[in-house]
């Protein structure tokens, strides 16, 4: 089973946008581009909303049966490890094994040894085809890469162990995510963190590392765009080279995780992966959800008055929502508007502000992120929820497949 060379993650908490997301990726591929649709949803948002992995199986075959989609597609068990994972095995068919908690975390001093005895080849000066300049490796170096990594390779292993005996080799996707971290890994860490899976005989498709900067849910990225350029296109090329070095599958491709709404850093990647000819995985996640509420302030009426509800609930319980995401959010309360001042808003000044439109008189990112973070608040609601969902299903669908194509799909691949 291969992912194919463009992907992209549509994660929907509430499971009621399927055909949306998969009509904005069907007008993309309808341009020559043939991205795969990955539907994604964490443990922990199974857990806020009361849905199980069965749910996120059954929204994407819906859609595609209800759309006649007959490319690839897959459903993700996002962010799982070996004490999550068992309960989507027989649903998913794409797995991203998330072992960030276990970077740095001790391993044998045999371990390391043998994992240094088995890169003598690359000591001194190491060539990377189109990286400028060559990479100095030691033993020191090494040594301190297998001390940080190697915990959380062989935790990636046995999690493609378990899925191999219970879905058979070849029968799913394996990303590996090691993202969710304060520290990036440099290109000669990954370099090094591929080999370790090869060793593992883990057929690693993609993988998220930790990037330069930040990468805030739903927001705009921060940070350097000249560092992460150049980043971005030596981890590109680290991992052309490990897939001829370590035999890695062809198809290996970088994940970017929170990339929904890094509209700075689009054309960035974008030069890469057209000059180089390869693949990319982006993950949007929650900003599916975040143009629900959207939709719903659009609508008016009932629905602008529950948006300013979720708002409220939100505002009100800042600091129990955000503590799960404190690593992905940056929040600064003094610019967030007072219920008060909400409660009065148009439909047009909610969407506004809440809609990332970058530049735009009305947009505020902390207001977005605090949204971003609250869903738990409108899976509390139930059915006052939902019901509307499906009652304003139009308005909202073309807010998820707008976003989807017209700022995701469309900025990234310059169509």
């Amino acid at each position: 089973m291969k992912l194919g060379k463009y992907s992209i993650g549509v994660g929907d908490r509430f499971t009621h946008q399927g055909k949306a997301q998969l009509r904005a990726i069907m007008k993309a591929n309808e341009k020559g581009l043939y991205i795969s649709p990955v539907w994604n949803k964490s443990n922990r948002e199974h857990i806020y909303v009361g849905t199980e992995p069965a749910d996120t199986r059954k929204e994407a075959d819906e859609a595609v049966q209800a759309l006649n989609y007959e490319g690839p597609y897959f459903v993700d068990a996002d962010h799982i490890n070996l004490n999550t994972v068992a309960k989507y095995v027989a649903v998913s068919d794409f797995f991203t094994l998330d072992v960030a908690s276990f970077i740095g975390k001790e391993s044998s001093d045999e371990a390391v040894e043998a994992f240094v005895a088995s890169c003598g080849k690359y000591l001194g000066e190491l060539q990377i085809p189109g990286i400028d300049q060559p990479l100095y490796i030691t033993e020191a170096l090494l040594q301190g890469i297998a001390g940080k990594f190697l915990a959380a390779t062989q935790h990636a292993s046995e999690i493609y162990a378990y899925l191999k005996k219970e879905k058979g080799e070849g029968h799913f996707i394996t990303e590996v995510s090691m993202d969710e971290v304060e520290s990036p890994q440099t290109p000669v860490e990954l370099l090094f963190i591929l080999k370790m899976l090869a060793d593992k005989a883990v057929p690693v498709q993609t993988i998220a590392p930790k990037f330069t900067g930040r990468f805030n849910k739903g927001v705009d990225y921060v940070g350097d765009l000249d560092q992460f350029a150049r980043e971005f296109e030596e981890d590109v090329l680290v991992l052309d080279f490990a897939v001829k070095e370590f035999g890695l599958p062809e198809e290996l491709k970088l994940s970017i995780h929170s990339g929904s709404d890094k509209f700075s850093i689009y054309p960035l990647m974008a030069d890469v992966i057209l000059r180089y000819d390869k693949g990319l995985h982006l993950k949007t996640a929650g900003t599916t959800w975040l143009e629900e509420v959207i939709g719903l302030a659009v609508a008016g009426g009932d629905s602008l008055d529950l948006a300013r509800k979720i708002y409220e609930e939100s505002y009100n319980r800042q600091e129990e929502l955000c503590a799960p995401y404190a690593d992905v959010i940056d929040i600064d309360g003094s610019k967030l508007p007072s219920v008060e001042e909400v409660n009065g808003w148009t439909s047009e000044r909610f969407a506004n502000t809440l809609r990332h439109i970058p530049g735009h008189a009305d947009y505020n990112s902390n207001f977005r992120q605090l949204i971003h973070v609250a869903y738990k608040v409108a899976a509390e609601m139930g059915s006052e929820y939902t019901d509307l969902l499906v009652k304003y299903a139009d308005v909202i669908g073309a807010c998820v497949e707008e976003n989807i194509y017209e700022r995701h799909i469309r900025r990234l691949f310059t169509i």
